[in-house]
């Protein structure tokens, strides 16, 4: 078995096909009981130093924008499209799903690229998973899309500076974030605010209100 098949096992193993309460339009293989899959993943992945299976849950902030972009396709129809960060792949299958152009999910944990192509198929739709650190580079794209990706302080501090960059050059730049300490709110501008059920074995609470943001060109 080679390790992609390896590692596409590991995640029809330990995940079940099941849809996210605030996004039921979308399928996804996730995890049944939080807790003991992160143990069992941190497990199998620690020899090889890959991080734990953010992939594997549908995070209130990748709900939120995924919400917002099946509700308002626009955003994406006919558009190139980037999902930063896509775990799972739940904003990249609802960019597929809006009409988007052409989707491109970076995520660089290659058990998420199993997971997402998994997930892809399970929606009837396909696109690019790519396991490769791209922040700072250019894109070739309309729209970033990032759920959910201002939980750490040194991951923000790289993220801010490279969408300021996209966003002067004319991409737009839209962030799910359900109250994550290190966003840069005077960065952005308000699109829409959801209340996302969430499980109190990776939130700190039932529902987690999340907003929808623009990043602002020279903000």
């Amino acid at each position: 078995m080679s390790e992609r098949q390896r590692r596409r096992a590991f995640v029809l193993a330990n995940t079940a096909p099941l849809r996210p309460p605030h996004v039921p339009d979308i399928v996804l293989r996730l995890a049944h009981e939080a807790h003991e899959l992160w143990l069992k993943t941190e497990e199998e992945l620690e020899a090889i130093g890959l991080p734990p299976p953010f992939w594997a849950f549908a995070w209130a902030g990748g709900q939120g924008l995924a919400r917002h972009v099946l509700d308002h396709p626009a955003l994406v129809a006919g558009r190139r499209v980037v999902d930063l960060a896509s775990g799972s792949g739940l904003v990249a299958i609802a960019a597929a799903k809006a009409g988007a152009a052409c989707v491109t999910a970076l995520d660089i944990d290659p058990f998420a690229r199993e997971a997402a192509t998994l997930n892809a198929a399970e929606n009837g739709v396909a696109f690019e998973v790519v396991s490769e650190d791209r922040i700072g580079a250019a894109l070739d794209a309309d729209v970033l899309l990032a759920g959910d990706v201002f939980y750490d302080k040194g991951f923000a501090a790289r993220l801010a500076p490279w969408f300021d960059e996209l966003a002067a050059g004319g991409i737009e730049v839209v962030v799910g974030d359900p109250g994550r300490a290190y966003l840069p709110t005077a960065r952005v501008e308000r699109l829409a605010t959801y209340e996302v059920p969430v499980t109190r074995a990776l939130e700190d609470a039932d529902v987690k209100p999340t907003t929808v943001w623009r990043w602002r060109p020279g903000a």
